[in-house]
């Protein structure tokens, strides 16, 4: 029975049910692209009203980075008992807060802290909206839909950047998260309206009425209605994160969390520190903004164009093509500094780091069943956010020292290099 049905969603038209769930999920990614991001084009001018070093902003930086990791190691995984929609409600609320509270801090120490808070929310959005969307899509073109889903998120950062230049130099960078907190709780009816819970949730975890709610989804998609739950093949056990590490998934799930702690590492760096490291070079504060919306203009073409090759000639192909160019890239920066094309080569760099890390995105939620796929994910993405720990706080510590753009961008290709290898080697037959 749940076969038939998978089948069905394999291989019969997207509904408009589907649709309106990819767009939910793309839109709290967008969400999480300015909560992320809004930081990095605030910095310039908080480093300058506070007369705060770069040490200092590389812990603010790193603070909301390991909340995302909390949020995706510890409380995205409640999504597979609570289900999908209600932890996406519970992560707007917490980055709501988080965001709005932000504009009324009066030092560093405040700032880390509400940092740290709405990481929480942020990384727990990301799994939860990975995993609905790859359990609403067919398995055809779920590595597209995955992707485009998380191509929201350097979206929201293009946004907010755009918003951010015009605002922080004349209005302050407070109103910046005024708007944000307010844009997420904006979302809230959204959510409630418009989101539907996973099918899978209800037929593989069956909460009370869980067959009453999985035909009415159903029949909203247009496909036939069961007349019972299928059977539990595997009742839950009490540890259920053993369950990566077990003999199928281990040497794959070791294999992706190395990857995304590496790609996590440069990643964060990068969008964290390129609007100052821009304005280093002698930018105005607005157009060191616009390098950090370029990079992420870059990023959702990378992400959308890598969906769409990855469907063609495997993830694990074309996510280590990406790295391995944009390491390259990287190591020959010092070239460019100083040229007309300096901004189109940010660009560039968020075509390929973004695109490649987004597929990695997809490889977890391919990886993992449905019963454990949102920890899966989460887990994932949390072992990876350490990287993303370390690389702000790394680079805060590298510029303070006194190492230019070009140095810091070489040492960062390293791991950008590893991460495409990584990869490619990445042992699991469900993965292409």
């Amino acid at each position: 029975m749940l076969e038939t049905n998978k089948s069905l969603l394999d291989t019969g038209p997207i509904s408009k049910l589907q649709y309106a769930t990819i767009f939910v999920c793309f839109l709290m990614n967008i969400l999480d692209g300015m909560d992320v991001l809004v930081i990095s084009y605030c910095a310039p001018a908080i480093a300058k009203s506070w007369a705060v070093g770069p040490e200092a902003l590389g812990v603010v930086f790193s603070a909301g980075l390991a909340g995302m990791t909390l949020g995706a190691l510890l409380l995205a995984p409640f999504a597979d008992q609570i289900g999908r929609k209600k932890m996406i409600l519970l992560s707007a609320i917490i980055m709501g807060t988080g965001m709005y509270l932000t504009a009324y801090c009066t030092d560093v120490t405040q700032i880390v802290f509400l940092r740290f808070f709405s990481g929480i929310g942020i990384g727990s959005m990301l799994a939860s909206t990975a995993s609905l969307t790859a359990e609403y899509t067919p398995d055809s073109t779920k590595d597209f839909w995955v992707s485009l889903v998380i191509s929201g998120y350097p979206v929201g950062a293009v946004l907010s950047g755009l918003v951010a230049a015009q605002i922080v130099p004349t209005k302050g960078w407070q109103m910046m998260f005024q708007l944000a907190g307010i844009a997420s709780f904006v979302t809230i009816p959204v959510i409630w309206f418009l989101l539907s819970e996973s099918l899978d949730f209800y037929l593989k975890k069956q909460p009370a009425n869980a067959l009453s709610k999985a035909n009415a989804i159903l029949t909203k998609m247009g496909r036939p209605t069961l007349s019972e739950l299928p059977e539990i093949l595997e009742k839950r056990v009490a540890l259920p994160v053993k369950k990566l590490v077990n003999s199928e998934f281990r040497i794959p799930t070791f294999q992706l969390w190395t990857a995304l702690f590496l790609a996590f590492g440069s990643l964060y760096f990068l969008t964290s520190w390129i609007p100052k490291l821009a304005e280093s070079t002698g930018l105005s504060l607005s157009l060191a903004i616009y390098a950090g919306t370029v990079f992420n203009v870059g990023a959702f073409f990378g992400i959308v164009t890598q969906g769409f090759f990855s469907s063609r000639i495997g993830l694990k192909k074309t996510i280590a093509l990406f790295f391995v160019l944009t390491a390259l890239l990287m190591a020959i920066f010092k070239v460019f500094i100083g040229s007309d094309f300096l901004l189109f080569v940010f660009g560039l760099l968020g075509f390929g780091i973004q695109g490649g890390f987004v597929g990695l995105y997809a490889v977890a939620a391919r990886l993992y069943p449905t019963e454990f796929r949102t920890m899966g994910v989460g887990w994932a993405i949390g072992m990876g956010r350490l990287g993303g720990v370390i690389g702000p706080a790394a680079g805060g510590i590298l510029i303070g020292m006194g190492l230019s753009m070009a140095s810091n961008f070489m040492i960062f290709a390293i791991p950008t290099l590893l991460a495409g290898v990584v990869t490619f080697l990445l042992s699991s037959k469900k993965i292409s």
